[in-house]
């Protein structure tokens, strides 16, 4: 007798596997793919008591027969009658995105049409979604740069590392090689470094674009000696064509930097 839910399949090669899904809410929705029957079977009648319980997505338990991500997929559609392919959790004013039960990530509403389309994916402390064919650094979506250091460059205010809530993320450093100083009497500079080999300091500036400016300089000096090194230089989208090119013309930088010019035989 054909059990309920489970449908047969057969691979490029010729083996047998079989595949369950239920409909639920007029949505059809696919549970998974199986080596057996009775896991298949397992894991469609569980979904259908799963859909009919109280049952929280802490409860989990792998033996089930259903994988996470669809389990919370299923509770999800359940609760709050949306379904959504990714692993996520409507709240009120934000959203729950389940990597994994250990690493659950909170965001605004309006990143949901996003989310819900995109996948994230981690490689180790790295997120990231494919986007376009491309994988997509997810910290940038939120102005944190790529090689950003957590409560040096950016921080999360009230310090839950999972809560990408815009409310809940600063930026301090907005601009590569650009770091904030504060001084106890509230004076604020802006300190400018850039690796060649090892940290060189190209100078200390009282505003964030000046500093980016001086960067951007520093890396056109570098550049011009060693040409083969890559350098991902600063956009200042808060000034005018003409008002950069005065500052970059008129702001000095370290004499450590400019005399790298009168290398006579630069290393690559």
């Amino acid at each position: 007798m054909k059990t309920a839910g489970v449908f047969t399949a057969t691979k490029k090669n010729g083996d047998k596997y079989y595949r369950a899904s239920l409909t639920y809410r007029n949505k059809h929705i696919s549970l998974g793919s199986y080596d057996s029957e009775e896991l298949a079977g397992k894991a469609y009648s569980f979904a259908r008591s799963l859909i009919k319980s109280t049952r929280s997505i802490e409860e989990y338990d792998p033996s089930c027969g259903l994988d996470f991500e669809k389990y919370v997929v299923l509770i999800n559609f359940r609760d709050n009658r949306v379904y959504i392919h990714n692993p996520i959790y409507l709240q009120k004013h934000f959203f729950l995105y389940y990597l994994d039960r250990d690493h659950v990530y909170k965001f605004d509403v309006e990143d949901l049409f996003y989310y819900s389309e995109h996948k994230i994916s981690r490689r180790g402390d790295h997120l990231f979604v494919a986007d376009y064919g491309m994988q997509v650094n997810l910290r940038s979506r939120y102005g944190i740069k790529k090689h950003a250091v957590l409560n040096r460059d950016y921080r999360f205010i009230n310090n839950d590392r999972f809560d990408y809530r815009y409310e809940n993320i600063e930026i301090i450093n907005r601009y590569h090689g650009v770091r904030k100083k504060t001084y106890k009497t509230g004076r604020i500079i802006y300190r400018v470094v850039i690796l060649i080999n090892g940290n060189y300091t190209v100078g200390s500036y009282p505003s964030e674009e000046m500093a980016a400016i001086a960067y951007n300089k520093a890396v056109d000096i570098v550049k011009r000696v060693y040409p083969s090194r890559s350098y991902e230089q600063n956009y200042v989208d808060t000034l005018s064509p003409s008002a950069y090119a005065d500052i970059y013309t008129g702001i000095e930088i370290s004499e450590k930097i400019t005399s790298l010019l009168n290398t006579t035989s630069p290393s690559t």
